[in-house]
């Protein structure tokens, strides 16, 4: 399996950066492709995800009403639009892969990142002020 990430950059306070992630060589008929992000300073992060099956979308809190998925390529590709970014965006973004745990739902195990099994190399996200 293979998770790529693209699409980081630099950017001014308000501006708008478009995240993807290409997963190739997956096992999992329904999985769910996951973003977290990480700084030097704090613990790797949930940020958003999305259910290859159903569509459904998780958002962080911080993140809610700014950031949005698309998809294309039958799923196999996502997309994070961030909008109206602030500088404590700033970090590296990583795209992540969980084919779930039997017996728990996704709202279960999606912010959780022990919960996923393939990860991307990381994407740096910079938000100047």
């Amino acid at each position: 399996v293979q998770v790529a990430e693209s699409g980081g950059g630099l950017v001014q306070t308000g501006g708008s950066l478009r995240l993807s992630c290409a997963a190739s060589g997956m096992p999992f008929s329904n999985f769910a492709m996951g973003w977290f992000r990480q700084t030097p300073e704090k613990e790797r992060e949930f940020v958003a995800a999305i259910i290859s099956s159903s569509g459904d979308t998780y958002y962080a809190d911080s993140v809610q009403g700014r950031f949005a998925f698309s998809t294309d390529n039958g799923g196999d590709t996502v997309h994070l639009q961030m909008n109206s970014l602030k500088p404590g965006d700033t970090a590296v973004y990583y795209c992540a892969v969980s084919g779930g745990r039997y017996g728990y739902s996704w709202y279960d195990t999606v912010f959780s990142q022990y919960e996923y099994d393939y990860w991307g190399q990381g994407t740096q996200v910079t938000v100047s002020s």
